[in-house]
């Protein structure tokens, strides 16, 4: 999982964990498309191939659990997804295992407790956001990867549009995010929300 940004920030209005449910289900669909799909295949994000960008994910999802089952996350990085001869199969379901206890984690989790992450505290709703916009742009990223146009669902790229301000400011670029990139006045929500995170919705480039 990505470092929090530096500063502090209100907690979003919206319900984190429901929003952190609604990405886990987009990107769900999104992994079903990696069978098949070589490993070594690019990815919008410039610096990893499918199986790096599939075990940043994993690490993702392991931290966010962390961070729900005891208010923790310390940013050290889980063992990395291994690959045997079975391809891409055995990845994906532990992927799909991580969801699973992800948000199992995030429904028993008891009222809006602060979580520490590394040397900082963040408001709970505001750590399931950044969780759930990780994990929906990765998915994305996932089925572009696999030559795939998944359009973001509109309802949840409007809720993830109103955290980014909380999340990503302009000290974050270019070392955690892309440059934003410019879009049609008029662009749906989806595309707005890659665009703000250094993504064209049209194209495989960050």
């Amino acid at each position: 999982m990505s470092s929090p940004p530096e500063r502090a920030a209100p907690a979003p209005s919206v319900d984190g964990p429901a929003l952190l449910e609604r990405a886990v289900g987009y990107t769900r669909g999104c992994l079903q498309l990696v069978a098949g799909t070589p490993l070594t295949a690019p990815t919008p994000c410039t610096r990893w191939d499918l199986l790096a960008l599939l075990r940043h994910m994993d690490d993702s999802l392991s931290a966010l659990t962390d961070a729900a089952e005891i208010g923790y996350v310390d940013l050290v990085p889980v063992e990395p997804l291994g690959v045997s001869g079975a391809g891409a199969p055995p990845v994906v379901e532990r992927l799909r295992a991580r969801a699973c206890a992800l948000l199992s984690a995030w429904a028993a989790r008891c009222g809006d407790r602060d979580v520490t992450v590394s040397d900082r505290r963040l408001p709970s709703d505001l750590l399931a956001s950044a969780g759930a916009l990780e994990i929906a742009v990765h998915g994305w990223d996932v089925a572009r990867a696999c030559g795939a146009d998944r359009p973001l669902p509109t309802g949840l790229a409007v809720d993830l549009l109103g955290v980014v301000p909380l999340l990503v400011g302009d000290a974050d670029r270019p070392a955690r995010f892309a440059e934003r990139v410019d879009v049609p006045a008029g662009a749906p929500a989806g595309a707005r929300l890659l665009a703000a995170l250094g993504r064209r919705a049209s194209r495989r480039t960050v």
